[in-house]
């Protein structure tokens, strides 16, 4: 009898240690998840085979996946970011393998490449627009921030300010130019906090938006003095969601009059859930990594000066706020950040938000996959919004000036 006692003991001691050993994995692998969300990426996956490639004719063999067979162009980014190439029409598909027109090598050495990573970048900087452009600087709260600003064809009181998204850099709202400059806009296109070309934050952490807005409030402070008159923001991604914050928090916001974006960020939590079940992370883990990103003290192990306020950072709760003629372009496969935060949001104000929905796109590449459509889209959001040419009304016109769009039209479908 004592003899089983003991047994149980230890088994019971066993279970204990087993069951504590199994929450603090479970702690750190949420900590890593919670670190991974808010940390800029310092070397990205390479996670695109390059099977072949054949410059005499022009083609590269690529893996197949979500990415690689959508018809577009795109970039093709080797040897962990130091080789750039250029990829175009799908030729043919296997079920492992897809072969694509290779529209020319920018660096590196491609055909000694065995893998890649596919972005949506296809100018790299304001040069291969073939366009005059200049470098200058905004003074944000965490110092200097470089951007580029390109000029229109005429004069223009007309400013477009361009805000990339999440582990990228300015050169991705190079895609946007070609339509705002023949809309009669000047664009600038900016960098931000903890973005490379920034300087960082204290912390050196995205804060998802929540900080990041104050960068761009600085950009319109600069586009105001030098004497704006009109101006749109535009954001990808996480940059959509920094100028949904901008446009609900700053005090500068009343200048604004149109604001587009592309796959953006409308809810962070919903995304986060969504990008946790794609990767099949445990239901506890997840909600544990949001607890740490959201909490005072755990933040802290995160690395984050301040906790992440996801409520604050919901703007479809405040979509009855919502003042500013908005285009939003989405896809149903985004992949990344779901379509369904600006369905949300346009069923929400159908008065103020108007959504061009594409169904075949994946996520921050809609220009890549139709520049067509794309283009049409934002020509037409801003003829309608009366925010096309560069004659801008007198600040004293401004509250006479209607601020919403036409009601907004049923979503095309591709």
């Amino acid at each position: 009898m004592r003899g089983r006692r003991r047994i149980a003991v230890r088994a019971a001691a066993v279970m204990l240690v087993a069951t504590a050993a199994g929450l603090l994995g479970a702690g750190l692998v949420a900590l890593r998840v919670a670190r991974d969300v808010v940390t800029p990426p310092r070397r990205r996956r390479q996670d695109v085979d390059i099977v072949a490639v054949d410059l005499a004719a022009s083609t590269v063999r690529l893996g197949r996946s979500p990415d690689t067979v959508v018809p577009g162009r795109y970039s093709l980014w080797f040897d962990h970011d130091r080789g750039h190439a250029r990829v175009a029409d799908v030729l043919e598909q296997d079920d492992r393998t897809v072969l694509r027109r290779l529209e020319g090598v920018q660096r590196g050495d491609l055909e000694r490449a065995s893998h890649g990573r596919w972005a949506g970048w296809w100018y790299l900087t304001p040069a291969d627009l073939g366009l005059p452009f200049r470098e200058v600087g905004i003074p944000t709260p965490v110092g200097i921030a470089p951007a580029w600003q390109i000029e229109p064809a005429e004069p223009s009181a007309s400013w477009a300010i361009l805000v990339h998204g999440r582990g990228v850099t300015r050169a991705e709202g190079l895609r946007a130019v070609a339509v705002l400059r023949a809309a009669g806009y000047r664009c600038l296109l900016i960098s931000y906090r903890n973005d490379g070309d920034a300087p960082p934050s204290h912390d050196g952490r995205y804060a998802l938006g929540d900080e990041e807005w104050r960068d761009v409030e600085a950009a319109i402070t600069v586009a105001r003095h030098e004497g704006a008159r009109r101006i749109v923001l535009m954001g990808w991604s996480m940059g959509g969601a920094t100028v949904l914050q901008c446009i609900t928090r700053s005090p500068l916001a009343e200048h604004i009059d149109g604001v587009v974006l592309e796959s953006p960020v409308v809810d962070w939590l919903s995304v986060l859930r969504f990008q946790a079940e794609a990767a099949r992370l445990p239901a506890p883990v997840r909600d544990a990594a949001l607890a740490m990103l959201g909490s005072d003290r755990a933040s802290q192990w995160v690395g984050l000066a301040e906790p992440i306020d996801f409520e604050r950072l919901d703007v479809l709760a405040r979509a009855a706020s919502l003042r500013i003629p908005m285009l939003l372009l989405h896809s149903d496969d985004d992949g990344y950040v779901p379509i369904d935060g600006s369905a949300a949001l346009a069923a929400a104000r159908p008065d103020v938000v108007r959504l061009e929905r594409f169904a075949v796109a994946r996520h921050t590449k809609l220009w890549n996959f139709d520049a067509e459509r794309w283009e049409r889209a934002i020509r037409v959001w801003l003829t309608d919004t009366g925010l096309a040419g560069a004659t801008a009304p007198a600040a004293s016109d401004r509250t006479a000036r209607p601020r919403r769009p036409r009601a907004a039209e049923p979503p095309s479908a591709d």
